[in-house]
């Protein structure tokens, strides 16, 4: 994962609590750099509009997700996490609301699996190439069969993570499930 700071000045400084970028698909890129994250630049190449949301991070947070919700003043119901579980002994990606939790059972029926668990966080940082806390669907250095609630189509547009804690990419949600290859499900409970 590239933690390096995007050079464009309009992004740099988008550290402060919802300080936004927009790429503007087809009409050419605003802000610059996409952000930095492998997830940006899969964003960036697939010409699609996105917004990117940058926040203060708090490491100690006890849920990232609701942590950047709240940050980002966006309702839980928006902001979507990406979790991996293994299903049947391979890696897969479950992306549910913040305001729920994962339901492994549904997972591995979306899937055809039998069995599901949440996987060892450090498998997920290796298969994915980010950090937990900032795993996005998007970019992934593996492509990992992807299941996202069927909540997503709720919204003209959801968020996710753009590849580091700290930075959030607003997007259409069939733009999300056509970047991911996603299938979409009722794979959330709570």
């Amino acid at each position: 994962m590239s933690t390096a700071e995007p050079k464009d000045a309009k992004t740099k400084n988008t550290a402060a609590k919802g300080a936004k970028t927009k790429n503007t698909g087809k009409h050419g890129r605003r802000g610059g750099g996409g952000g930095g994250t492998p997830a940006t630049a899969a964003a960036a190449a697939a010409k699609i509009e996105y917004t990117l949301h940058a926040y203060e991070a708090d490491p100690a947070a006890e849920s990232y997700g609701k942590a950047a919700a709240d940050a980002l003043g966006v309702p839980h119901e928006r902001l979507f996490k990406t979790l991996l579980a293994e299903v049947d002994g391979r890696l897969t990606v479950g992306v549910v609301p913040v305001s729920a939790n994962l339901d492994l059972k549904a997972l591995a029926a979306a899937v055809g699996g039998k069995r599901a668990r949440m996987a060892d966080p450090r498998d997920a940082e290796r298969a994915t190439g980010y950090v937990v806390g900032g795993i996005s669907p998007l970019g992934q250095r593996r492509r990992l069969p992807t299941v996202i609630d069927a909540s997503v189509s709720a919204a003209a547009t959801v968020y996710v993570s753009a590849g580091r804690r700290g930075l959030q990419i607003e997007l259409a949600p069939a733009d999300l499930v056509r970047l991911t290859g996603a299938r979409l499900a009722r794979i959330a409970r709570g």
